[in-house]
């Protein structure tokens, strides 16, 4: 006889982590137990999360008929029960009737499991009867499970009601009504389709007891909520993250691969997973830590490997420890029809997934197999495309993490606020190093801390459990990527792709190939072209550096301690010929050598980030010198770099990026060198800078920083620098003109020429620099005109002319410019016109002549299709330019014709009398100090429109009625004595109180808010730029937030909209408060006031008059 579970009904199951308000997913769960012949199984309904008893009274509720069974089946199941610690709830202290009481309802709703014990006379009971109706409508309603045991009698007998248990039935059934029959019927025809347990496949009750109640603590144990992932922080979010590549509603068969570095989690959400979804599936496996337990040698074979791995595999799915694998065709064979969960966890090599899940063909509908490994070569080589990358937890969330351990909660304990922050920033955010130093400081007392943080800061792994873990992936690699992993480490730990490629590219064979290897492997990540390392696998690479030479550094290839650097550099008989990289973060307390770095003979890289290093000098360089790196700390009063030039001897030949800004450089070196590797030049703020060697030679020449060498003159040749890709030469305040030969770099993209005050003209020869894309000429107070030739700029995209105070005019040929965006004239106080052709500038999207105080014309047909934001603030003398000329009263039609336009500034245009309908998209009007301004023909239609008309204090009362009707979730504002009278609720004061019993609310509501400021004594009036606002309903508060204005002035009226969240409103009555955030009580809310937005009819705004 077996023993068998078939598939049961679809049934509802609650998804937690998918969070998809009311979605349900069907459940179907099987399991094989061979015994026998005969096969029993239960129904499993699960309802959604908020419709399960959350604390059940009971394990287990059993429905029976006392006179067959209780002294004797039901006493030996009790006994079992009892023995595997199920709890079974027993009714002798509930008095029976024809009906079940409140009492036995709540027993059974609270129980887990129902046991219907079905046997000869159970229907002679009206009380089994309606107990076992009750039961039936739990199990369809709060997902109860069902487990029939046919004693003694026939499933078939009970379904149709016929044989001995039917005669039963019918006598039980006289004189009732029908109704309750039809109840009792339907009942007993559910429970009987549930294949459950039946006593005559059984040869002894003893055995059949004893399955029953493996089978019952089974499923107590599958359905137990799991408490192995409380407290981990954000495990609720990568849930979610995963739902939608599970999609575990589908019968497709889906791989799914968690990607990320070690350390980060990726096992812990696997697991996470594995213990929400395994029961769902007929079968699961978790195949932990594959990397380490099933390596693979280098000289086996892999079939062998394979077989192995497959047998290893189908052992633990399958539950037969001696199952035996001739072929890799098993697999698929005993897997294809059944729907299983596999998790391979850390996998590192293909051969692995190929043993083991190969293709999605093996396994059955509704299959997933789930992958975690820091190597994403290995997911594309198996055609996995849905992937989950990892990311680091967010600060926050990493200092939660850190806490966990350190003291037992997500949050530091008082007084080491401090403290927690200082070791989360020291360990960064990867998971695994916040768990560990977590537990190194768990009952530390603030001395031990505070005496303990000094040596993390270089020796973060003091007992060696991270290194253990992140050196197996580092010694997996070959050894080029070892090496470049450890210049990474030491050197370029956050630094751009670029720079590292170029300056390793004569170190390596493939650097970029290398970078990719280290990417695909977790290692490091690459983010906008930036390379970023952990600071764990940073301390890691250092370790391995640092042990292999621990007593002698002048035999490492790179220095990062200071204790080390100053070691070496104080040393002037040391063979220091191995070091090739110093990189150098902290003070160094000893006494330098000035020929320390003679034996340095081999020096690649010197990175100098640290304010003190008692170098005064030096007399030698490494002639294989490739990066030099010698920054200041702001805060110093003094150059770092100690020399005012470099030393004769100098040879920058290997050169590839110098950067030394601040420095005391008066000039760099003396006659013409070798610069043909060098691609970056940065000497920002040397403003003892006189002159720069001639460049002829720098043909590799991207980027040239000046920017404040406020000495500089003039700039060399630039025939030769071909590649300059960026010119900086911001506040180069004495720099006259720029080379003729600037027309040469026809790759320059950005010249950056801001405040270059002695600045004439342009050389006509920039037109060739057909590639610049952006042209700073901001504050160049001396430039008096552009040369026609920027019409050859084709790619011009961005033009900042402001404050340039001497510019009389454009040349007509701007107008070639066709790809230009964004323009900005603001203050040009000698522009007098626009050229005609920039009509011909269909892609300007900014244009801004802010306080272009001459400017008398612009034109009506000028081509402005992605205008967006147009700045004419100041422009007191515009006239627009159609038959009849006069000062501006009001705007052409052409402004609204512009359906782009998101900002218009028309501050200062005194004699603009009225506004015309303006374009649907507009973000921001700013019509302040527009004194004769009355009429708005237009309306605001987007509601996050700012409304500026301060000091408009010649607006109509059609106008002001249209600002307040004008729905703005900013602000708007215009001059007012006092708050309307439309405003329902008004008050004295910074509160107003709204009752609600007027207008009832809804779940959310509007209301339209205004103030009004008074200062009482403006000589010392500071302005404010934000209000906060409270609301609150019998001292509950419901809404807080800030409304940032654009500036504060007493006397106007400021008015915006609030949506409040109602649903917790108990108090008849709601509380406005206004807060200027203003500590100084010379500045104060006069007045505020209310009314909600409903139907608004059109309102009449008079100020001080009633309604």
């Amino acid at each position: 006889m077996d023993y068998y579970f078939s598939f049961t009904n679809l049934v509802a199951a609650a998804i937690c982590f998918l969070v998809l308000l009311g979605t349900i997913f069907f459940y179907m769960k099987s399991r094989s137990h061979q015994r026998n012949q005969t096969a029993a199984s239960s129904l499993t309904l699960l309802a959604p999360p908020s419709s399960l008893p959350h604390n059940s009274k009971h394990h287990v509720f059993p429905s029976f008929h006392g006179a067959d069974v209780r002294k004797t089946f039901l006493s030996h199941v009790l006994k079992e029960f009892r023995s595997k610690g199920i709890d079974l709830f027993i009714d002798k202290d509930i008095e029976r009737s024809k009906s079940i009481g409140p009492a036995l309802i709540e027993a059974i709703r609270g129980s887990r499991i129902a046991i219907v014990l079905l046997s000869e006379n159970y229907a002679s009971s009206t009380w089994c009867l309606n107990e076992l109706v009750e039961i039936i409508k739990c199990t369809q309603e709060f997902g109860q499970t069902v487990m029939p045991i046919f004693y003694q009698v026939n499933p078939t007998d009970i379904k149709k009601q016929k044989g001995y248990f039917g005669k039963v039935f019918r006598k039980t059934c006289k004189g009732k009504r029908k109704e309750e029959i039809q109840r009792w019927k339907h009942a007993l025809t559910q429970v009987a389709q549930i294949e459950g347990y039946h006593s005559k496949n059984w040869e002894t009750e003893a055995e059949m007891i004893d399955d029953i109640a493996t089978d019952v603590s089974n499923k107590l144990n599958n359905s137990a909520p799991s408490s192995d992932f409380d407290g981990l922080v954000g495990i609720e979010s990568h849930m979610t993250k995963m739902g939608p590549l599970l999609q575990l509603d589908s019968d497709e068969v889906r791989k799914i691969g968690i990607l990320g570095p070690p350390g980060i989690g990726k096992t812990t959400i696997a697991r996470c997973l594995f213990n929400q979804h395994s029961r769902d599936f007929q079968l699961s496996v978790f195949m932990d830590n594959i990397k380490r337990k099933y390596v693979r040698l280098a000289c086996s074979d892999d079939y062998n490997v394979k077989l192995d791995l497959q047998k290893q595999f189908m052992s633990q799915l399958t539950n037969e420890p001696c199952i035996r694998i001739p072929h890799l065709g098993v697999a698929k064979d005993r897997l294809k029809d059944k729907k299983v969960l596999v998790v391979l966890d850390d996998v590192d090599h293909l051969v692995q997934l190929e043993a083991m899940a190969n293709e999605t063909s093996w396994f059955g509908p509704g299959s997933r197999i789930i992958i975690t490994t820091q190597d994403q070569k290995v997911l594309n080589a198996s055609g996995i495309d849905h992937i989950y990358r990892v990311d680091l937890p967010s600060y926050d969330e990493a200092l939660q993490i850190f806490c966990m351990y350190a003291f037992g909660h997500n949050y530091p304990k008082d007084g080491f606020e401090t403290l927690a922050c200082q070791v989360r920033n020291l360990v960064g955010r990867l998971p695994l190093g916040l768990r560990v130093m977590g537990s190194y400081f768990r009952g530390m007392s603030e001395q031990n801390w505070t005496e303990a943080l000094p040596r993390l800061r270089s020796h973060l792994d003091r007992d060696g459990e991270i290194a253990n873990i992140l050196k197996f992936s580092y010694d997996a690699l070959c050894s080029e990527d070892k090496s470049l992993f450890l210049h990474v480490a030491c050197l370029f730990d956050y630094d751009e792709v670029d720079t590292v490629e170029a300056c390793l590219a004569s170190c390596f064979l493939n650097v970029k190939q290398g970078l990719r290897v280290l990417a695909e492997k977790s290692l490091i990540s690459i983010e906008s072209r930036w390379i970023k390392m952990s600071e764990l696998l940073v301390q890691l690479g250092r370790k391995i550096v640092r042990e292999q030479y621990v007593s002698e550094p002048w035999k490492r290839q790179f220095l990062n301690e200071a204790i080390d650097i100053g070691e070496v550099l104080s040393d002037d008989k040391a063979d220091s010929r191995s070091v090739i990289g110093i990189n150098l973060n902290e003070e160094i307390t000893s006494c330098t050598s000035e020929r320390a770095f003679e034996r340095l003979s081999n020096l690649q890289f010197l990175r100098i980030r640290s304010y003190r290093t008692n170098l005064r000098s030096i007399d030698y360089v490494s002639r294989k010198l490739k990066l030099l790196i010698w920054p200041i700390a702001e805060q110093l009063p003094r150059p770092m770099f100690p020399m005012t030039c470099f030393p004769y001897s100098f040879n920058p030949n290997f050169l590839v990026k110098l950067e030394m800004p601040f420095s005391k450089l008066e000039k760099l070196w003396e006659e013409n060198k070798p610069l043909s590797n060098l691609k970056w030049m940065d000497l920002t703020n040397s403003s003892n800078l006189k002159e720069l060697p001639n460049l002829s030679t720098a043909t590799n020449l991207q980027e040239l920083d000046l920017s404040y060498c406020s000495r500089l003159e003039e700039l060399p040749d630039l025939s030769t620098a071909t590649n300059l890709q960026k010119l900086e030469l911001r506040h180069c305040s004495s720099l006259v003109e720029l080379p003729y030969s600037i027309g040469n770099a026809v790759n320059l993209r950005e010249l950056d020429l801001n405040n270059c005050s002695s600045l004439v003209k342009l050389p006509s020869s920039i037109g060739n620099a057909v590639n610049l894309k952006e042209m700073n000429l901001s504050h160049c107070s001396n430039l008096v005109e552009i040369p026609s030739s920027i019409g050859n700029a084709v790619n011009l995209r961005e033009l900042d002319l402001n404050n340039c105070s001497s510019l009389v005019k454009l040349p007509s040929s701007i107008g070639n410019a066709v790809n230009l965006k964004e323009m900005n004239l603001s203050h040009c106080s000698s522009l007098v016109e626009l050229p005609s052709s920039m009509r011909n500038l269909g892609r300007l999207s900014e244009l801004k002549l802010k306080e272009c105080s001459k400017l008398e014309v612009v034109l009506t047909n000028i081509n402005l299709e992605s205008l967006k934001e147009l700045n004419l603030s100041g422009c007191s003398l515009l006239k627009i330019y159609h038959e009849s000329s006069t000062d501006i009263q009001e705007l052409d039609p052409w402004l609204w014709r512009k359906s782009c336009l998101q900002f218009l500034a028309l501050r200062g245009m005194k004699k603009l009398v009225s506004l015309l309908p303006l374009p649907d998209s507009l973000l921001e009007l700013d019509a302040e100090d527009c004194e004769s301004l009355e009429r708005l023909d237009c309306l605001f239609p987007n509601p996050n429109i700012r409304l500026n008309f301060l000091n408009c204090f010649k607006l109509n009362q059609e106008a002001r009625d249209l600002i307040i009707r004008t729905p703005t979730n900013q602000y708007a504002v215009f001059p007012a004595g006092e708050v309307p009278m439309c405003f329902t609720y008004r008050s004295y004061g910074s509160s107003v109180t709204v009752n609600l019993n007027q207008n009832p609310l809804g779940t959310s509501t509007k209301f339209k808010a205004c103030f009004i400021c008074a200062v009482e004594d403006e000589e010392d009036f500071q302005n404010s730029e934000s209000v906060f606002c409270s609301i609150t309903s019998g001292g509950i508060a419901l809404t807080a937030f800030f409304k940032i204005l654009h500036r504060f002035s007493p006397g106007h009226l400021y008015t915006f909209d609030v949506e409040v969240e109602t649903e917790e409103v108990t108090s008849t009555e709601l509380v406005f408060e206004f807060d200027l955030g203003y500590s100084d009580t010379n500045v104060k809310i006069k007045e505020c006031g209310i009314f909600q937005l409903l139907e608004v009819p059109l309102l009449s705004f008079r100020d001080g008059d009633e309604d």
